[in-house]
């Protein structure tokens, strides 16, 4: 009996013994997928592992504090009820795939943002677009936008920057030459529509047609566009027309000012798609107006300019601003407006930024509007981080 402790304690070794025996056997291991860095299309670009897809994921937090309209009463500084200035915070996801095969390169691109003002939260898809074989499909810039500013705040602008649903193809000739004819979603280009029998559009029964043709070498860029776009009015008693635009822009790259500094001018003439030469006309803006039976279309003159200056690596300042004319079917919405932008930003580290921006815009209004003129004023201070 006084054997029996240790053949039991003998005993409840034997499988501690085994287990250290079977850990010393050799394991296989697992399969390891190793990220692998993908140069074909630029920088920050890895294979998805078990593809050969290249993905680029990047990024944006964006913070702004906007001082609103403190121009001429009534503004937002005068009526009570309006937010004098708004705190923002917006955050950005970016995801960019590419495939080569044999039928060119397959991209895919996504951008979304959720946005914070003053305890109000939104969201928003920027891009989600295909592009294969030269086709584009989804949600894309348009392609009558060229210039699309230097100002950042954006309360105002001098130009068209428009995310439109498209079904595009592109043609290249070689040299930077580019060819582009896109059917694109016309709910992004409506103005008023004026009619005694009720104002607005009806639904859309047909896109807009977009083309241009551009140019892209080592001096800068260039563009000529066109589209037409159809007015047709809630009203029924009202004849609809197709409106039509036409405009063309050149950016010249001019080192002898500042390191990658750049200038850049563009024109449009519009009758009838008063929204393609500027996305921020003033309310007062129409794309036709029913008078006594007879349709008159809405024309417009544009003309808008800008410079990127560099003071140094760190330090950029822009310097914007454009003359609209809008020419309504009656004098009652005739007016003209012209606007003027500045900021100065600071970069100490590359993608980030702290700048400030001023604009200011004045609207004379005709007189039989009824309407006194106005002069906007508004400020923005950016904190921008982009990865």
């Amino acid at each position: 009996m006084r054997f029996a402790p240790l053949a039991i304690a003998a005993f409840g070794l034997l499988p501690l013994s085994t287990a250290s025996f079977a850990a010393d056997l050799p394991v296989a291991p697992e399969p390891i997928d190793y990220v692998r860095v993908c140069d074909s299309y630029g920088s920050r670009f890895y294979y998805i592992p078990g593809t050969e897809t290249c993905l680029r994921v990047g990024g944006r937090v964006r913070v702004e504090y906007r001082f609103n309209n403190f121009g001429s009463a009534p503004n937002n500084w005068s009526d009570r009820s309006d937010d004098d200035l708004n705190f923002r915070g917006r955050g950005y996801l970016y995801l960019d795939s590419r495939t080569n095969t044999e039928f060119g390169l397959l991209r895919t691109y996504t951008s979304m943002y959720l946005t914070n003002t003053s305890g109000s939260e939104s969201s928003s898809l920027e891009f989600a677009y295909i592009q294969f074989g030269g086709f584009t499909f989804g949600h894309a810039q348009s392609f009558w936008d060229f210039w699309t500013g230097y100002s950042y705040g954006a309360q105002l602008t001098d130009y068209s920057d428009v995310k439109s649903n498209v079904l595009a193809y592109t043609g290249s000739f070689g040299n930077g030459f580019s060819a582009t004819v896109s059917l694109e979603d016309a709910n992004s280009r409506q103005s008023n529509l004026i009619s005694a029998g009720g104002n607005g559009y009806a639904g859309t029964k047909m896109p807009d047609l977009v083309a241009n043709l551009r140019v892209d070498q080592g001096w800068g860029s260039a563009q000529l566009m066109g589209a037409l776009h159809q007015v047709r009015f809630a009203d029924a008693s009202a004849d609809g027309t197709l409106g039509w635009v036409i405009g063309g822009g050149v950016e010249v790259n001019v080192p002898i000012l500042g390191q990658d500094d750049a200038f850049v001018i563009q024109v449009a003439y519009s009758d009838g798609a008063s929204a393609f030469p500027l996305d921020t006309w003033d309310d007062q803006i129409t794309d036709a107006i029913n008078v006594g039976g007879s349709t008159k279309t809405t024309k417009t003159w544009n003309i808008s300019a800008g410079w990127n200056h560099n003071f140094s690596k760190t330090l950029e300042a822009n310097l914007e601003g454009g003359y609209h004319v809008a020419d309504a079917g009656t004098a009652a919405y005739d007016f003209s407006q012209w606007g003027i932008t500045g900021n100065v930003v600071w970069k100490p580290v590359p993608g980030f930024g702290i700048g400030g921006e001023l604009q200011y815009r004045e609207v004379d209004y005709d007189t039989a509007s009824g309407l006194s003129d106005k002069d906007e004023i508004y400020g923005t201070l950016r904190v921008q981080r982009t990865f």
